[in-house]
């Protein structure tokens, strides 16, 4: 089967090898040292102690640059050393004779030559390092992730095979279960979770996708081979469990029954085939080839197996990233067959719209191949409901044995259950350090520890893991799933197994840099994805972008001709609406409370309470996005496509220029994007039409977008004291002046200041 598909990355002959790398797993070697939380600094206050958040980065002023010097400095000594001693006799290449040749000479000066050309043009690059940076989605990079990633960059290694990469394959292992800690995938059973890394969360989403798409047809393929193979004839009496839990023989089934089964009961037939019939596993493999989508294609396997079943369908939110249409589109689906849920006036996957579609689905026997929830829009920085969406497919479709994948695209926030997960500790000791300096909102909290839930889960450590690129990530629940895109049969592999280091046939790419899988290995040693590493990092950058929503709010109070509308609504729970006597008087309080109190008093507050308006305010990540309108003689303006004007203009001042400029004549660093109705439904863009023009009926009903301005806040110092006061304090005086210039130049009046 792997010889008419795929080359055999994981041939007998590797067995030895794979066999020694194994056993460098279980006597633990490479793996993370655990270093306890002391105790005794469990009260220290994060601005007088425990600074190793500075050591962890190069630093906004290259501060850390002799550290990270001599780190580079030392991998390249050390692997020079390495090459040196490799068969130390053999004679050398390049002599000193070579050396003083006018062609070697000739080929140095081009070098420098270009070299310097080429550090001079990078000097044009975004300066993505800067707190007054917060364009798109990266930031630093932590240095044990650049060192790492540096040092095995030396050594080149491919983690398609095994063989190119003896090394650093074990590396993406550990750091594929550092991912499955962190988002809380644990073995049960059976059932063990697995990871990979990817060039990037595009490639994982359609990996995704790609697997919830096979696993949805294996059902029929194996009915189908188990009727007509000899081979497989012991195991026509073969009984499934549906998801209402009753009983069937698989052959007794219809189509719309075997295209419904349960993730983990697809999953597990191959296994139970070859326990209680006797089964190889090779014998499966083969006979089932003939028969499976993967084999087909499309076309035949619909013609052969699908007759009047309608075109299955992927769900996604109306703030989908760009990746899941692709894959609708690559596995050919086509995008048409995407349903895009509209969201909700929260800018979240509206519920009661995804029901109803299940719901229609389920009526007119359409499968659902899967579901995705973003946590963590990469325009909004918003969550969507997945703890509603796993109770739904749970408590509704199962009992009416509806079942599809749930996928959760976290790529962007996958790092912020690190705010989650204490670091070891002592049975009975504390496990953890002090909870981060702001925790995620009561809602976000509820829908992170929903993650375990979802059966796939992409997650970029290039992204808040502050790691260099191409470093994405998939992690599946159910290690079993992954070889339904590896043309073989999705055995459940027994813990320990040799094909735990064959990572190279799983997924979509062939090569892959072992440099990246080194990067995010070291970096996870360094910064555990924990709350002792990763959760600090993110809680600042977490409360920093939180304040940053209330120091928006704040302007209005100081504006007379503008005003600013942030995307995201101030939502309370219940409990604290009731303690603080409704949402108005609590963003009151939160008003006073900033205005009384220091960032420092307030960063180093050892009572939660302090936090916790703070906390429920805002986007639900680290990244706003937030939109101004102007004041005109007979009150605030009206019109949509002015209002977009007015910010497209703010944004022309605040936004990089791709045109060669210096970049030391940027103030202050945004993004933008735009809402458009037709993606994300009419409740969401009314209700933010309304907030943002005043009233329910604008001038212009059919401008059909809202242009609003993005601050990605992955900073985690730009609220701090810094020389006197925060730094937030500078971008919020630099975002006054890009609004005030543009009025300025709206009314045709004199600019105070040119870029």
């Amino acid at each position: 089967m792997a010889n008419k598909s795929q080359p055999d990355y994981a041939g007998r002959a590797l067995d030895s090898l794979k066999q020694a790398l194994r056993e460098r797993l279980d006597r633990n070697q490479l793996v993370h040292r655990e270093v306890p939380w002391d105790s005794a600094r469990a009260e220290e206050s994060p601005l007088t102690g425990g600074r190793d958040v500075e050591a962890w980065f190069l630093g906004p002023r290259a501060e850390n640059a002799e550290l990270f010097e001599q780190l580079v400095l030392e991998a390249l000594r050390d692997h020079s050393f390495w090459r040196r001693n490799f068969h130390p006799t053999d004679p050398p290449a390049i002599t000193q004779s070579i050396k003083r040749d006018p062609g070697y000479l000739r080929a140095l000066d081009t070098l420098h030559t270009e070299f310097d050309t080429l550090l001079a043009e990078l000097k044009k690059s975004a300066p993505f390092f800067s707190m007054r940076y917060q364009g798109h989605m990266t930031w630093d990079q932590t240095l044990p992730g650049m060192a790492g990633y540096f040092a095995a960059m030396l050594y080149n290694q491919n983690n398609v095979a095994l063989e190119a990469s003896p090394l650093t394959t074990v590396l993406e292992v550990r750091a594929g279960e550092d991912l499955c800690r962190m988002v809380g995938y644990a073995e049960q059973g059976q059932v063990r979770p697995w990871s990979h890394l990817t060039c990037g969360g595009t490639t994982a989403n359609i990996e995704a996708m790609w697997a919830a798409r096979n696993l949805k047809f294996y059902p029929l393929s194996l009915r189908e081979a188990l009727s007509k193979e000899p081979a497989l004839a012991a195991a026509k009496g073969l009984e499934v469990t549906l998801p209402s839990d009753k009983k069937a023989r698989l052959l007794d089934l219809n189509a719309w029954q075997a295209l419904n089964l349960g993730v983990d009961e697809v999953l597990g037939l191959p296994t139970r085939i070859q326990d209680q019939f006797g089964i190889p596993a090779e014998t499966l493999t083969a006979r089932l080839s003939d028969y499976t989508l993967q084999d087909l294609g499309l076309v035949e396997f619909t013609r052969r197996h699908l007759g009047d079943v309608k075109a299955p369908v992927f769900m996604v939110p109306g703030s989908k990233h760009y990746s899941l249409p692709k894959a609708a589109a690559i596995l050919g689906l086509g995008a048409d067959h995407m349903y895009s849920i509209p969201l909700d006036e929260a800018g979240r996957m509206d519920m009661e719209s995804l029901e109803s579609r299940l719901d229609q689905c389920r009526a007119d026997k359409r499968p659902v191949i899967a579901v995705t929830a973003v946590l963590g829009t990469t325009e909004e920085g918003l969550v969507d409901p997945l703890a509603s969406l796993t109770a739904l497919r749970k408590q509704k479709y199962h009992p009416l044995d509806m079942s599809f994948c749930v996928h959760a695209d976290a790529a962007w926030g996958g790092y912020f259950a690190s705010l989650l997960r204490p670091g070891p500790g002592p049975k009975g000791a504390r496990s953890g350090p002090p909870a981060p300096v702001l925790q995620l909102s009561t809602y976000a909290t509820k829908q992170f520890e929903a993650l375990p839930e979802a059966d796939t889960i992409t997650v970029d450590p290039h992204k808040t893991g502050y790691l260099p690129y191409p470093a994405g990530a998939l992690c599946y629940r159910n290690q079993a799933m992954r070889s339904l895109v590896a043309f073989e049969a999705p055995y459940i592999n027994t813990a320990g197994s040799q094909e735990d280091l064959t990572v190279g046939k799983y997924g979509i790419e062939g090569s892959k840099p072992g440099a990246a899988a080194a990067g995010v290995y070291l970096s996870h040693a360094v910064v555990p994805p924990d709350q002792r590493g990763y959760g600090k990092i993110l809680g600042r950058a977490l409360y920093n972008c939180k304040l940053f929503h209330a120091r928006l709010l704040m302007m209005n109070a100081v504006a007379d001709d503008y005003r600013v509308v942030p995307g995201p609504r101030f939502e309370l729970p219940e409990n604290l609406r009731k303690k603080y006597g409704g949402t108005q008087k609590a963003l009151e309080t939160l008003r006073n409370q900033l205005s009384n109190k220091r960032h420092e008093e307030l960063l180093a507050s050892a009572q939660p309470e302090e936090l916790e308006l703070l906390r429920e305010l805002g986007a639900d990540l680290n990244i706003l996005t937030y939109a101004f309108n102007f004041q005109t003689a007979d009150g605030l303006n009206p019109s949509l496509a002015k209002a977009n004007d007015f910010n497209r203009g703010i944004y022309d001042r605040l936004g990089v220029k791709a045109d060669g400029r210096d970049i030391y004549g940027y103030r202050l660093l945004v993004s933008t994007t735009d809402f458009i109705e037709a993606d994300y439904g009419k409740k969401f863009f009314a209700d933010y039409e309304e907030r943002l023009l005043g009233t329910a009926t604008p001038e212009d009903a059919e401008e059909g977008r809202i242009t609003v301005l993005r601050s990605v806040i992955m900073d985690p110092w730009i609220t701090e004291d810094l020389e006197g006061r925060p730094f937030l304090d500078t971008i919020i005086q630099e975002l006054r002046a890009a609004v005030e210039d543009t009025l300025h130049e709206l009314k045709g009046t004199a600019t105070r200041r040119t870029r």
